[in-house]
């Protein structure tokens, strides 16, 4: 009797889990897309081993009349980390690395915060689980847009301070994920991209996905900005190529959909292996638990505790494990979203800094659950509007401006070249009678320099950056009124130029 009661309930939640309106879910992405003023995006939903949907929505550049479909590419961003780990667990599997190596055994130059102890400590694992002791998002000002190798990067992240005490709390890092591209590279002899696409990206026939900008088909989405004064508007593809091991992947819904479903498959696809179940598993194996504000819980019912395993965020979510990760890439945001005892996979990938992506995908994982079926689409853009982003930042140095002042050295007092440590030389110059602000290793960050206030100029970026567009130097005097430095200030919650310290050479 018990047996016949066991069978009934499975096949009532086998149908359950069936009655799911696949086009009701259509139009609510829809919907959803217009009520963000979302350009384009586009959506994979995986189900028992088969696509349900993929399917594109909108345009690839706001204004013009090119749809997204199913192959267009978008940036990934920091869901590349989780390709990154499986390669790990290939190599590991191949017993060509051991996750408890030292990661000095293959890359001697690898220092943190000027710990030796700490440095030589730091395992392959580590590396994939934001415990070494950085703080979330630091040392991203060395790598964005910058010329620096891979190498040079890891190098320069030796004077990123320490946030925490090594393995005692939870900073994210990209920092680390370059670091492990690099000793993929040392262990097979080849880049870590041409290593992902031979074992995964080619057998999976991810035929459309790359890992450069310079590799992008004409069917492509464009990124774009949200911004107070003009709307949404298009701004360049940025090259994360040098950090593509934290976030460089660019795909598309198509594509994604193979990665998820040999993911949820226990590591195999299609009759082939990729990574055994043992490193399947330990992958999604908590190795860094945090802390979950009652806020945070209330914003997402049904989870009591999450962390972060290698490479993937993972919770519990209505008595079932959550698997995910988000990712933001200059213009673009994407999410990826997994439940493995359903066997279900989401991927949302969206071409503007709108975060759309996460409340579609929790509102679809749950018309699988049958849970929470409220409107998170809206729910989330309420409490978007009601964020101005670092508006009130920008607004209270625009309200402490001091109008009518002077500084107090001469122009050419502070023409000379500046050197941070963690980032590299910074040239002051006069060209034309403005002062010009050139990173050395980072054109693209050049500027204008303008008068502000008293010893303050503000920089006026030559190009559009997705994730700043404010910001000021200040200088630093020694008693003589002798120009020793500059500060930085720059708000915004990603690319802490505050970090950097500059000093006359």
């Amino acid at each position: 009797m018990k047996k016949l009661l066991s069978i009934l309930l499975l096949i009532l939640f086998i149908s359950s889990q069936a009655q799911v309106d696949v086009k009701a879910i259509d139009k609510y992405i829809e919907k959803a897309r217009k009520d963000w003023n979302v350009p384009g995006m586009a959506v994979a939903i995986v189900k028992d081993g088969e696509v349900v949907l993929s399917k594109g929505y909108g345009v690839k550049e706001i204004g013009e009349n090119d749809k997204v479909d199913d192959n267009t590419l978008f940036a990934i961003a920091s869901n590349s980390k989780a390709f990154v780990a499986s390669c790990m667990a290939k190599l590991v599997e191949e017993g060509k690395l051991d996750w408890k190596d030292k990661v000095r055994e293959y890359l001697p130059y690898f220092t943190l915060y000027g710990d030796e102890y700490v440095s030589s400590m730091v395992t392959v694992e580590d590396l994939l689980c934001h415990r070494v002791g950085l703080g979330t998002f630091s040392g991203d000002v060395i790598w964005y847009k910058s010329e620096k190798t891979p190498e040079e990067i890891i190098k320069n992240a030796a004077f990123v301070p320490e946030a925490f005490e090594f393995r005692d709390g939870y900073g994210y890092t990209n920092l680390m994920f370059i670091a492990a591209g690099e000793v993929i590279r040392t262990v097979t002899g080849e880049p870590w991209e041409a290593y992902v696409k031979k074992n995964f990206m080619n057998p999976l026939s991810m035929d459309n996905t790359v890992i450069s900008v310079n590799d992008l088909p004409e069917n492509t989405a464009t990124p774009h900005k949200p911004t107070l004064e003009n709307g949404t508007v298009p701004i360049n593809w940025a090259s994360w190529d040098a950090p593509s091991a934290a976030g460089g992947i660019i795909s598309s819904s198509t594509d994604m959909a193979k990665w998820m479903m040999m993911n949820l498959n226990g590591g195999e696809w299609d009759g082939q292996q990729y990574i055994d179940k043992e490193q399947q598993n330990l992958l999604w194996t908590p190795h860094n638990n945090f802390k979950l504000s009652e806020r945070s819980k209330e914003s997402i019912p049904g989870r009591h505790f999450a962390g972060y395993g290698l490479g993937w965020s993972l919770m519990d979510y209505h008595g079932t494990m959550a698997v995910s990760h988000g990712g933001g890439y200059d213009g673009m945001y994407s999410r990826v979203m997994m439940i493995p005892d359903l066997k279900l996979g989401i991927v949302v990938l969206t071409n503007t800094m709108e975060g759309i992506s996460t409340p579609i995908a929790f509102y679809i994982a749950n018309q699988y659950l049958k849970k929470d079926m409220r409107d998170w689409s809206a729910e989330y853009l309420e409490r978007a509007r009601s964020r101005n982003g670092h508006k009130e930042d920008v607004d209270e140095r625009m309200s402490a401006r001091v109008m009518n002042t002077k500084p107090t050295v001469d122009k050419s007092e502070i023409i000379g070249v500046y050197n941070d440590p963690m980032f590299g030389d910074i040239t002051v110059s006069e060209e034309n009678g403005s002062l010009r602000m050139s990173f050395q290793s980072a054109p693209k960050l050049d500027a204008t320099l303008e008068h502000w206030h008293y010893d303050t100029y503000q920089i006026k970026w030559d190009e559009e950056h997705a994730w700043f567009d404010f910001g000021t130097i200040s200088l630093e005097l020694d008693n003589n009124l002798k120009v020793e430095g500059i500060e930085f200030d720059v708000p915004n919650g990603d690319i802490f130029f505050h970090e950097l310290h500059p000093k006359r050479k």
